[in-house]
C-alpha cells in the first residue's frame, strides 16, 4: 500500500491527485462506449447479440436473451435453505428502510386560495443493471429491485451479464425474482444500458435506469441521460476509514481488503488518521491477512495502485479530507464517532464505530448499497425508494382564486412582453 504523511514535501499535491483520480470520466472509455451505444441504437437485437458474443463470449439468439419461466423454477429449486434465509433477511431490512423513505403526495392552499400540491406515482417501467463478471452481485438485486417493488413499479426489468454458455448465476436469478423482477435478460455491459435506454424488439425501453457497474456501464448511463432518467453514477467501490489511535487495526485492514476485492480493478481504499502507529499496525495487518484470501493476487494489485494510508495532523484535517474525497463508504472509528460523523457531509454512506463494517451496508443493514462514487457524493445521494417515484405538481384554481391572481399575472406578462400569457387569464373574465 501507499503511505503519505503531512510532513511530506509533496503532501498537498498527492492529496489533490487522490481526490481527482476517477475512472468515471475516462475519455477513452467514453469513446468506446459511444460505439457500443450506436451499435445497439442502430441495429437493436443484432447489435446486442454481437456485443454479447464479443465481450461475454456467449453466442445467443434473440429468443434466448430473456430468462424463461423454466429457468426461474430451476433457480428456485437450486436455492438452499441458507440462501433463502439470507435473501429473506436482507429483503426484510431493505423493504423496511424503503417503506420509511417513501414520499407521499400533499396539497395546500396558496395565497390566492387555490389548491396546489404534488402527486407521486411509481415509474411504470424501470430497468435495473446488476453486475456479474468475476463476482455476480446477488445482493445488488435486493438493493435495487426491492425498492422498485416497494415503490409500486409494475414492470421491473433486470439485465445482467451471462457466462460463456449463456447461463446466469442461479442465486442472482433467484434473488432478483424474489425481490420482484418481472423480466430478466442475460445482457451485460454498456449494451445492456443501451438496450434499456433505446429499446429493441426483445427488450422494450424503460423510463429510468438504476444500478451500479464498471466504467463502461457508468459511461453508458451518462451518455443516455435525457433519453431515460437515471438514478446516479455508481462506479467501482470505494472505502475511506477515518480513525484515531483508539481504532483496531485488525478491523480496518479487514474492511479495506474487503472493498478492494471487487472485480473492476478501479476500487479505491483509503485510511486517514493522525496516528503514525495506527498506519504501521494497519500495514502489518494487511500483510498478515492478505495471503489468506482467495482473491489475494487481485487485491494486492488493487492496493498497490489505489490503496492509501494517509497521516494528517489533526481531527479537523481528517474530516476535511473525508469531505474532499466524497467517498462511497466512510467508516468512522474515533472517539465520539457519532459526533464526528455529523461533520462528514459528502459520503455516500457512513458507518459509525468499530462494529459497523461496510459489509453490513453491502448486504443486510437496510439502506441500498447503490451509492455515488468517484467524488460524485459531493453532489449526489445514494439510491432511495423515492427515486422510483415520479413527481407531478397539481394546480387547481376556481374563478375567485384566479381573479385574485390576475394583477400579478398581468404584471409579469407586461414585463416579459408576452401579451398572450396575460390574455389567457384575462379572457376568463
Amino acid at each position: 500500500m501507499n503511505v503519505i504523511c503531512h510532513t511530506d514535501a509533496s503532501f498537498r499535491r498527492k492529496l489533490r491527485g487522490l481526490a481527482a483520480a476517477s475512472s468515471l470520466f475516462d475519455p477513452g472509455v467514453e469513446e468506446r462506449t459511444r460505439a457500443i451505444l450506436d451499435a445497439v441504437r442502430e441495429r437493436g437485437d443484432a447489435g446486442v447479440l454481437e456485443l454479447t458474443e464479443r465481450f461475454d463470449g456467449a453466442k445467443l439468439r434473440a429468443d434466448q436473451l430473456a430468462v424463461t419461466r423454466a429457468e426461474l423454477v430451476t433457480a428456485s429449486l437450486k436455492a438452499d435453505d441458507s440462501l433463502r434465509a439470507a435473501v429473506a433477511e436482507a429483503e426484510k431490512n431493505v423493504a423496511m428502510f424503503a417503506r420509511k423513505s417513501l414520499r407521499k403526495g400533499w396539497c395546500a392552499r396558496n395565497s390566492h386560495g387555490a389548491e396546489v400540491g404534488e402527486k407521486l406515482d411509481p415509474f411504470q417501467r424501470v430497468g435495473v443493471y446488476i453486475p456479474g463478471g468475476t463476482a455476480p452481485l446477488v445482493s445488488t438485486a435486493l438493493m435495487t429491485v426491492t425498492l422498485a417493488r416497494v415503490a409500486g413499479c409494475p414492470e421491473i426489468v433486470v439485465c445482467s451479464p451471462c457466462a460463456k454458455d449463456g447461463s446466469l448465476n442461479p442465486a442472482l436469478v433467484f434473488a432478483a425474482r424474489a425481490a420482484g423482477a418481472t423480466e430478466i435478460y442475460r445482457v451485460g455491459g454498456a449494451q445492456a444500458i443501451a438496450a434499456m435506454a433505446y429499446g429493441t424488439d426483445t427488450i422494450r425501453r424503460v423510463q429510468k435506469i438504476f444500478g451500479p457497474g464498471n466504467a463502461y456501464v457508468v459511461a453508458a448511463k451518462r451518455l443516455v441521460f435525457g433519453r431515460v432518467a437515471l438514478d446516479l453514477l455508481p462506479g467501482p467501490s470505494e472505502l475511506l476509514v477515518v480513525a484515531d489511535e483508539t481504532a483496531d487495526a485488525k478491523f480496518i485492514a479487514a474492511d479495506m481488503l474487503a472493498q478492494a476485492e471487487h472485480g473492476t480493478g478501479h476500487e479505491r481504499v483509503w485510511l486517514v488518521t493522525t496516528s503514525a502507529g495506527l498506519i504501521k499496525a494497519v500495514g502489518k495487518e494487511v500483510a498478515r491477512q492478505l495471503p489468506k484470501l482467495a482473491r489475494r493476487d487481485f487485491i494486492r494489485e488493487n492496493l498497490d495502485r489505489n490503496g492509501w494510508l494517509i497521516q494528517v495532523k489533526t481531527l479537523d484535517d481528517m474530516i476535511a479530507l473525508a469531505n474532499e474525497l466524497a467517498p462511497e463508504h466512510c467508516e468512522v472509528m474515533v472517539r465520539n464517532a457519532r459526533k464526528v460523523s455529523d461533520r462528514i457531509l459528502t459520503a455516500g454512506a457512513i458507518f459509525v464505530g468499530g462494529y459497523s463494517p461496510t459489509v453490513l451496508g453491502d448486504y443486510v443493514s437496510g439502506p441500498s448499497h447503490v451509492l455515488p462514487t468517484g467524488g460524485a457524493g459531493a453532489s449526489f445521494a445514494g439510491l432511495t425508494v423515492d427515486q422510483f417515484q415520479r413527481r407531478t405538481s397539481i394546480v387547481e384554481y376556481n374563478r375567485a382564486s384566479l381573479k385574485r391572481a390576475l394583477p400579478a399575472v398581468r404584471k409579469f406578462a407586461e414585463i416579459e412582453g408576452l401579451g398572450a400569457h396575460g390574455r389567457s387569464a384575462e379572457i376568463r373574465f
